[in-house]
């Protein structure tokens, strides 16, 4: 068992463990060497008995060991001890991405290219040296506490799928590429691919896919389309979606050819985020593909503004580097490193030309189709019925019998003096026509006041956006609704939500709307900018403890509430932090030492000291 004050290698002193994960457990050490402190991941027992995977394991681990690069975690030593397999990387302080993109919900654009800019430079580094990550994803990704962005875990992927290893034990399915879901052959573009998911991830604060098991998650990987990025984040920049569109195509021959020409185009996006300049490369169709070689000239113009724009204004660096991120929650499992970043960017090679035109007309077409609602990926559909003739509140229960709600439902009134006020007089999808659970139907109602029915517009208008008499639209509510339905409700309304924040709400869940900024059933003129407020979901509170040493000597200490024990050495303390309980409850143990006979120090279990203590925590 390894516990504090343990020897690896008659070098490498435990100081503590600092996480877990399904192959391998990670602690704090001193290398008593070179007098400095590291990281070490031992493997698991149920690995280590497995001698085909070990041999691999070693193999890719010290392959690894030759990457040396700003953006990729530097791996020290590989060795074993008395069937122990171990590898000893540098200690840094910081968080995973995962982690980052949790706290803050959703990365700006410029702070996501800058990510994903360090992160391409170490697979960049990786690939020229042959070694393909397979694991790309937001928690083999460290941010460290100056701002570096760090990948982890080369070569490790790699012997994990080549032995028979639980699927938990793998890297996430989400983050998968297509062909890595079937088994195939896999290269640098699957890296491309699952920065893209990555990238996805960060602009959007979710993945593409989702789903119950990783078998349902890898399906959606291989057979459906991905919902455009600018669904979830309005304001996102054409060149930046395109990058993403183009890095996660389901053909790897309609990908980025390297990640080399991945990097050019998001340098070229921090200069011109709103330039179209993104070609998708259409491949099996016969065209040929002009490659156009850059210049040195250009690339050093290139680099050196995409330089400029990286540099971060005093206000973006107090956001982006603020203290309260940055944590041990980094060890789960996934490395990390620390070094000098180069002062200039990397070589860029070349870039991807001219491509078919009908690609990217195809490309365009379903992104503003999505996002006007024409597609709906992923939304379920149903066969519209006949509501015509029938009463509003009676219709409303057929609607909510096929899965639909008041939110779908967008109502505007005439007056008819022959028809019965409450009467539904037209739909806008005929029965029988599918229609998508996630799209707005509109009912046209007798009557001249609409008030009393929610989600209805006022009289004589409709949250459609259709104009009233003197040219205005009725804003509608989306309160409530998630930030991909608010935002094509108002855009079928003729509002254009220009901007979103993000706050804590008890009551909304996350992703939703909390509020807007203009109130609904307001009237205003058509393409009016209106900005949402989103839900952050509940605030989760975390306590801070330091629990201090009350004995005369070193003591051991058990947590029950965490499954956490130690020692706490004389005079000293434990400090613990980001804990979701208010109230731990410790035990101490302190066994006095005695002087031997034989002049040695000999505990006496006979004086045992046992105390138990209910501690209360500081909210972080």
């Amino acid at each position: 068992m390894i516990t504090q004050g343990v020897f690896i290698a008659d070098r490498y002193e435990i100081i503590d463990k600092v996480g877990s994960g399904g192959m391998s457990d990670v602690y704090r050490a001193k290398d008593h060497i070179l007098g400095r402190e590291v990281a070490i991941k031992i493997l698991k027992p149920e690995f280590s008995e497995d001698a085909t995977f070990v041999a691999k394991f070693r193999t890719e681990a010290q392959s690894a060991a030759g990457l040396e690069h700003p953006n990729i975690v530097n791996i020290y030593d590989v060795g074993s001890e008395n069937g122990m397999y171990f590898i000893v990387m540098e200690y840094v302080e910081g968080i995973t991405l995962k982690t980052y993109i949790e706290k803050k919900g959703q990365l700006n654009f410029k702070e996501a290219i800058s990510i994903a800019i360090q992160v391409g430079r170490g697979i960049e580094a990786a690939h020229q040296k042959g070694i393909i990550h397979r694991d790309i994803k937001p928690q083999n990704i460290i941010i460290s506490t100056e701002g570096k962005v760090k990948v982890t875990d080369f070569g490790i992927a790699r012997a994990a799928s080549s032995n028979t290893i639980h699927a938990d034990v793998m890297g996430s399915v989400h983050y998968s590429s297509p062909e890595q879901a079937r088994n195939g052959f896999v290269d640098g573009k699957s890296d491309i691919y699952s920065l893209g998911i990555v990238m996805y991830e960060m602009v959007t604060g979710r993945v593409p896919f989702d789903g119950d098991n990783t078998v349902a998650i890898a399906i959606q990987h291989l057979q459906e389309e991905m919902v455009a990025p600018s669904a979830y984040a309005p304001d996102l920049p054409i060149s930046l979606e395109k990058i993403i569109l183009k890095a996660t195509m389901k053909k790897a021959d309609r990908r980025y050819a390297t990640i080399s020409d991945m990097l050019m185009d998001l340098k070229k996006a921090l200069v011109s985020p709103n330039e179209d300049f993104v070609t998708i490369v259409e491949s099996d169709l016969g065209q040929t593909r002009v490659m156009h070689k850059v210049t040195p000239e250009q690339e050093e113009t290139l680099t050196k503004r995409a330089a400029e724009a990286l540099t971060f204004n005093d206000e973006y660096e107090d956001e982006y580097y603020d203290d309260e991120y940055y944590d041990d929650e980094y060890y789960d499992d996934d490395d990390y490193d620390d070094e000098e970043e180069d002062s200039k960017m990397d070589r860029i090679l070349t870039i991807s030309g001219i491509v078919a035109a009908i690609a990217i007309v195809a490309i365009l077409v379903v992104i503003a189709g999505n996002f006007v609602g024409l597609f709906n990926f992923g939304s379920k559909k149903v066969t519209m019925i006949n509501l015509v003739g029938t009463q509003y509140e009676e219709a409303l229960k057929q609607l909510e019998e096929l899965g639909l709600t008041e939110k779908n439902v967008v109502v505007s009134y005439e007056d008819n003096n022959d028809v019965e006020d409450g009467i539904i007089t037209e739909q806008s999808v005929p029965e029988g026509k599918e229609f998508s659970l996630s799209d707005t139907l509109r009912l046209t109602v007798e009557g001249s006041d609409g008030s009393s029915n929610s989600g209805k517009s006022e009289s004589g208008s409709s949250d459609s956006g259709d104009s009233s008499a003197d040219g205005t639209v009725s804003v509608p509510s989306v309160v409530g609704m998630t930030q991909a339905d608010a935002t094509q409700t108002l855009s079928n309304s003729q509002i254009i939500v220009t901007s979103t924040t993000q706050e804590f709400s008890e009551d909304v869940p996350a992703g939703s709307v909390v509020s807007q900024s203009i109130e609904a059933g307001e009237k205003v003129t058509p393409n009016t900018n209106i900005t949402l407020v989103i839900s952050k979901g509940k605030e989760d509170v975390t306590y801070s403890y330091s629990i201090p040493n009350p004995y005369d000597g070193e003591c051991k200490y058990e947590i029950a509430e965490l499954g956490k024990s130690g020692t706490i050495p004389k005079n000293g303390s434990i400090n613990i932090s980001e804990v979701k309980v208010d109230t731990l409850t410790v035990t101490l143990t302190y066994v006095p030492l005695y002087l031997s006979g034989d002049g040695t120090m000999k505990e006496n279990p006979n004086a045992t000291e046992t105390s138990t203590q209910t501690v209360k925590g500081t909210p972080n």
